[in-house]
């Protein structure tokens, strides 16, 4: 990925950004029939297949409650740290740990009230949720880490950069929130979220929604650009996730902190990964993380929502390889 050079016909590379107007997401929902004529990238499976893997999986104790975590691959390169969003789960990243497992040891954890990890002791909130990766990262004998977030997990990767900046080397913002979703509480952000949440309650609906393409492009629209686009079974494997424990108590601490003034202290190699038809943190949100952090760089990604590590996981994997092997910077 090369300064100023679009990658393939998807993307654009933005390497400056001085759009400070933050609004809501302009995004629309894409139709139905607007993902029969998706190109050929998006939804296309990444290689190794993860269906094909087999994922390690450790438990370990976080302030005395249990978190989950996979362990993943080795090599020589620095391990690579992944964080979901809200009302996700480890299987956000199914695409990308077989990828980056070949050649770096891979991490991926539930955070603490998702997945199979329980809810904390104390109350939920991003820098709560920061230091609980930095134990893991501990635990496992980590030192120095390649950290990559998504939504809220992006907030959250960015608050560890900001306070253990020894630990965290390179730095991928995946459609992070943390700019203008502390000012959104209306449509798309927190009703957005709360529509979302709608998942939980699917119980033995959730089979024939999945089974039925147009009752799948409903139910994850707001998330996904062209959702039957995608595998049947990966879409699976991301429902559920709004249903945790976790999930309202996450999005009102998501929605509660403000660290935008301190953002210009990150000084590590930063990407900024976003879909240009993402309906929950708005295009201008990357424009702006991309302003505060000094010589990050911006990939947009064209007819793509919120989620294109999952989208489009060929060219994201592609993309965030270049990056922490040190295409460069600056």
């Amino acid at each position: 990925m090369r300064r100023g050079r679009p990658m393939r016909d998807i993307s654009l590379l933005v390497t400056t950004a001085r759009r400070k107007l933050l609004i809501p997401s302009s995004a629309r929902p894409a139709s139905f029939r607007a993902g029969l004529k998706a190109d050929a990238d998006y939804g296309a499976t990444a290689e190794p297949d993860w269906r094909r893997t087999e994922f390690g999986v450790r438990r370990l104790e976080v302030d005395g409650r249990g978190v989950n975590v996979i362990d993943l691959g080795s090599g020589g390169r620095t391990p690579a740290v992944f964080v979901h969003g809200l009302g996700g789960t480890w299987k956000n990243w199914l695409e990308n740990l077989p990828a980056f497992a070949l050649g770096r040891r891979v991490i991926a954890l539930d955070l603490p009230g998702f997945g199979e990890s329980e809810l904390p002791a104390g109350e939920i909130s991003i820098s709560g949720y920061a230091r609980c990766v930095e134990d893991v990262c501990r635990q496992l004998g980590l030192a120095e880490i390649d950290l990559i977030g998504n939504s809220m997990g992006g907030f959250v990767s960015a608050e560890l950069a900001l306070t253990r900046p020894d630990r965290v080397r390179r730095l991928a913002l995946v459609d992070a929130a943390g700019i203008s979703i502390v000012d959104l509480l209306r449509w798309p952000a927190r009703t957005a979220m709360r529509l979302i949440a709608v998942q939980a309650g699917w119980g033995s609906a959730q089979r024939s929604i999945l089974l039925r393409p147009r009752l799948r492009h409903l139910a994850f629209r707001a998330v996904m650009r062209h959702p039957t686009r995608l595998a049947i079974d990966l879409v699976a494997e991301q429902a559920g996730g709004p249903g945790m424990p976790g999930f309202l108590l996450a999005m009102d601490a998501l929605l509660s902190y403000d660290f935008r003034d301190r953002l210009s202290e990150i000084r590590c190699p930063t990407l900024i990964v976003h879909g240009e038809e993402d309906m929950l943190v708005p295009v201008a949100d990357a424009h702006e993380w991309a302003r505060l952090i000094e010589g990050s760089q911006l990939l947009l990604l064209k007819d793509t929502g919120h989620v294109p590590m999952l989208e489009r996981p060929r060219t994201f994997n592609a993309a965030l390889t270049e990056f922490l092997d040190g295409y460069p910077h600056g």
